[in-house]
């Protein structure tokens, strides 16, 4: 059994440099002022655009900052032939989203602990089962994904003796 490739830092950067020429160009277009700031974080690369109102490019629920999420990681796949794990955070959006989250995560663990009983959690998107999971686990808790996608869902357990 081979092992994967350890993930360069030079092909996170690279990933993070395509997408941010690629949604420069989308601010050019619409005429939105924006800063664009790239990262690696966990592994991927993170782009996050910041600058006055950009809530038009956030949408409702985030689903135009998916989209767009979406569409830069097509055009980094289209560069490099490579399936791209690229995170994009616009206006602090997503990483507000994921604080929010995680103390969601963390309070509900601790009911299920404190009950013994499991709890199931409404729908979700990757992203945001990601954080929950996350917080969840470190609290002590269990937790599975089920259901099929878009209505996929978490069921938090208490842990096992």
């Amino acid at each position: 059994m081979s092992e994967s490739p350890a993930v360069k830092v030079e092909d996170l950067e690279r990933e993070a440099d395509i997408a941010a020429d690629y949604l420069e160009e989308l601010l050019d277009i619409t005429d939105l002022d924006g800063d664009i700031e790239l990262d690696i974080e966990a592994d991927r690369p993170l782009v996050a655009i910041e600058g006055g109102d950009l809530s038009v490019l956030v949408g409702e629920d985030g689903k135009v900052l998916q989209s767009l999420q979406d569409l830069a990681r097509l055009a980094v796949q289209r560069e490099t032939g490579e399936r791209s794990r690229l995170m994009l955070d616009i206006g602090g959006h997503r990483s507000a989203r994921k604080a929010t989250l995680a103390k969601f995560g963390t309070e509900t663990a601790a009911k299920v602990i404190k009950s013994g009983k499991s709890i199931k959690l409404e729908p979700m998107s990757a992203f945001e089962r990601k954080v929950v999971h996350d917080a969840v686990n470190a609290a002590g808790a269990l937790s599975e994904s089920e259901g099929e996608e878009p209505n996929r869902y978490i069921v938090v357990y208490p842990p096992t003796s």
